[in-house]
Order: structure tokens, then C-alpha cells, then sequence
């Protein structure tokens, strides 16, 4: 049987069947490589997660090369750590002056793989470790049915709320949209400054808005993965939030459309809001503070959602320097349990792998992420595999807000930037 239908065979099975059967649990061990022509040198651009202005991202990286380089002797990889706000903008710039690097871990992928500037995940990777991403993620790394972009961390989003502040006023977490605003009215009564942050400001409005279309049914695309931005679901969602929340006075500490998750989160650590939808990296900044955090899932219009929005971040190879089997063996150590546990709970985000994410449900220091796991493998993340997104995202950001303005329309709101998006879509 050859390599390509060996594969597909393989990758057939579900990945807690590959699990099961111990197939994704190591990484490729040691070997020379670096072609006959002497030491290869990798380059790797890596985003950073420090949210403390610290090292610990450059440590991990430095570590994990230093256990790679010792059982590859025949590849050096140099590593160049860039801030998130930077980090996209200077790997687009870096292929577009032709001096592309071998690695990219950063936001998006789709648009290198549609200029065909990056291996497939299948010729980089051994048949176990791709068949051990979680499958959600894994379909999201794909462009036109091949995955390119492979996961480095995810996360998911339940909803936080103030344990005290709730206890203070009677409220109980809420399971439906009704409780929810049920629950925000009786912060407000008893003095609360924020009862629910909704930030739908640019910095991160596309996910925000994203987590309340599908606790109402929706989601920016529809079955057949057409942009569905203006459906009569999503256009129910935001008059609601419009009604019952905005409208009422319920939202803070600025106007929706202004409030990005950043100073969301620091309002929330700060013991100042009742209620948002949450974040891992979150639970640690809230703690040093004293505020205790309860968890539950988003409500839904009449209880739990059908769906739930996962994100990931990206790691790929590109093609230019052609260092295919040095990079597939450096992703494949990268992806190892140790590795992968490493990164996410030292960030407290989530493991993109079946067997490292079963080890982490399973660690009682991980407790605090069990919300955030149960959910992980089902989630349903943006539309990161077209090429428009980034384009539609953006329009995303700047609009979004004014569907809930006291004076908005989510009609007209969602219609213009559906139809945006539509035309971005078609001129793929």
C-alpha cells in the first residue's frame, strides 16, 4: 500500500479511535537530516502570549529548539518572537519581499495557501500526528478540502460571571437569554457599574458578535458555507441584544461599539461587571484580584446552544526555501504531548490535540479549563479557511457595533455587511 492511500486510510478514522489505539502520542525521534549539502537552518516566526510583557514566550521556544536541535543535529532553527499586533503584518511582508520564512505560527493561513506558499499539512506531517488534531480544528485548517494551517492552541468562550456580585444580588447563572437579562437587571438594581460587557469594539467585535449568532441559531456562514451574515437568525440576535440589553441600560462601561475585550477583561478583573462572555487567559488576571469567577456554558435562546465558537491560532510551512522534511520533523516534535501541554497551560489556553487534551481533562491543576475542554471538541470556529475573511472580518470590527446601537437597525447593519461580504466571496 503507498504512502498517499495509507494516509487517507488512516486519517478515515476518527482521532480518539487513533488515540485509542496509542498511534499519536510521540513525537519523531531522533535522525540526521540537512540533505547532503551540510546543516540546515530553520526560520521561524512565532507569535508572542506574553500578556505581561515578560519572556516566557521566547523561553518555551528556546527550550523546545534547544530538545529538538540535540535529537536533529543536522537543523538549526532560529526563532524570532514578534508581538501579536505586529506579527501577521511582518510574515505578509516577509513573503511578499520573497524572503518568506520556513515556519509561521500566527493568525490566519488561508491566504498563503490560496497563492500556493505552504506545504500541506500532509506532506510535512507523520500519518499519527495529523490524524491527532481534534477534528474541528483540523477542518478548520483546510482550504478547498486540504488542510494547510494546523492549530497551535484554541480556546473556547463560556460565560463568566462575578460570584460575589451575583450573591449580592440573588441572581443564579443564567441558562437562557431571558435569565441572562433576568440576572443583569438585578446587578443593576443593587449597584453594579457593568451587569454584562459587550464588547463589539474593533478589536475583537467578529467573535464576540459570532458567540451570540449561534447561541441564537445562527453564525456568519450557512450549511453550505456561503456567507449568511443578514439571516433572519443572526438579524433576531442582535435586535434582542439591542432590546434587552443595550436598551436597557444593562451594557458598559462604554457604548458596545466602543468597548474592546481588552478593557472588557480589565473591568472584569477589577470586580466592575456582573456578567461576560469569557476567555481563559481571563480566570488568571481576575484571581490575582480577589474576584471569584463562576463558569457556565452561553445560554441560548431557550437553554444551552447547538453550537459553540472554538478559536485557534496557526502554525504552517512555507515552500520557498524548500526545507519540507526538516520542517515536517520539527512540527512533529512541536506536536508531541509534552510539547503542546507545555505552551497551552503554561498560557492557559487549550491543547489542539486529542491525546494532549485528554491529558489535560484528566490533571486536576487544569480544573479551572474543565468548561472550556467539554466543549472544545464540537466547536465550530469562523470562517478562517477562506481567503475573504480577513477582509470581511475587518468589516466585521468596524460595523458590528452600530447593530446595537439605541438608535441602530440590525437589518440594515447586517445587510450591508453581508452583501460586502458576498462580493468579497465571489471575487475569490
Amino acid at each position: 500500500m503507498d504512502e498517499a492511500v495509507e494516509r487517507r486510510r488512516f486519517l478515515g478514522l476518527t482521532a480518539a479511535t487513533a488515540a485509542a489505539l496509542g498511534l499519536a502520542t510521540t513525537a519523531t525521534g531522533c535522525g540526521s537530516l540537512g540533505g547532503d549539502s551540510g546543516d540546515v537552518t530553520l526560520r521561524l516566526v512565532a507569535a508572542d502570549y506574553d500578556l505581561t510583557g515578560g519572556d516566557t514566550t521566547k523561553k518555551y521556544w528556546a527550550d523546545l529548539v534547544a530538545a529538538f536541535e540535540q535529537k536533529h543535529p543536522g537543523v538549526k532553527v532560529e526563532v524570532e518572537v514578534v508581538s501579536w499586533d505586529d506579527v501577521d503584518r511582518k510574515v505578509a511582508e516577509m513573503v511578499k519581499a520573497g524572503q518568506a520564512p520556513d515556519i509561521a505560527q500566527i493568525g490566519a493561513y488561508a491566504d498563503y495557501a490560496a497563492a500556493d506558499q505552504l506545504y500541506a499539512a500532509d506532506e510535512l506531517l507523520s500519518i499519527p500526528v495529523q490524524a491527532n488534531f481534534l477534528g474541528a480544528l483540523a477542518e478548520a485548517g483546510e482550504y478547498k478540502r486540504t488542510q494547510y494551517g494546523m492549530p497551535f492552541v484554541a480556546s473556547t468562550r463560556p460565560l463568566f460571571y462575578n460570584k460575589a456580585l451575583f450573591e449580592k444580588a440573588g441572581a443564579k447563572p443564567p441558562t437562557t437569554w431571558d435569565e441572562l437579562a433576568e440576572a443583569a437587571e438585578k446587578l443593576k438594581a443593587k449597584g453594579v457599574p457593568t451587569p454584562f460587557a459587550l464588547p463589539l469594539g474593533p478589536e475583537e467585535a467578529q467573535a464576540e458578535a459570532l458567540m451570540w449568532l449561534f447561541s441564537g441559531g445562527g453564525g456568519w456562514t450557512d450549511a453550505a458555507d456561503r456567507y449568511a451574515v443578514d439571516s433572519e437568525a443572526n438579524i433576531r440576535t442582535f435586535e434582542w441584544l439591542r432590546k434587552n440589553l443595550v436598551g436597557k441600560d444593562l451594557t458598559g462601561p462604554v457604548a458596545p461599539a466602543r468597548l474592546n475585550r481588552k478593557a472588557a477583561f480589565a473591568s472584569f478583573a477589577n470586580g466592575e461587571v456582573g456578567m461576560l462572555n469569557g476567555h481563559p487567559s481571563l480566570l488568571k488576571e481576575a484571581a490575582k484580584k480577589g474576584v471569584q469567577v463562576g463558569q457556565v456554558p452561553l445560554p441560548g435562546v431557550d437553554g444551552a446552544p447547538k453550537t459553540a465558537m472554538g478559536v485557534a491560532d496557526w502554525i504552517m510551512g512555507f515552500k520557498q526555501n524548500g526545507h519540507r522534511k526538516e520542517i515536517g520533523a520539527f512540527l512533529d516534535f512541536l506536536f508531541s504531548d509534552e510539547n503542546v501541554l507545555k505552551f497551552a497551560g503554561d498560557n492557559d489556553l487549550l491543547p489542539v490535540t486529542v491525546t494532549a487534551e485528554v491529558r489535560m481533562e484528566s490533571d486536576p491543576e487544569h480544573a479551572n479549563l474543565q468548561v472550556f475542554l467539554k466543549v472544545l471538541p464540537d466547536a465550530q470556529l469562523p470562517p478562517v479557511g477562506k481567503t475573504s475573511w480577513a477582509q470581511v472580518s475587518g468589516d466585521i470590527k468596524q460595523n458590528i457595533g452600530k447593530a446595537v446601537a439605541p438608535d441602530g437597525r440590525p437589518a440594515e447593519v447586517l445587510g450591508r455587511i453581508g452583501r460586502a461580504a458576498t462580493a468579497a466571496e465571489s471575487a475569490e
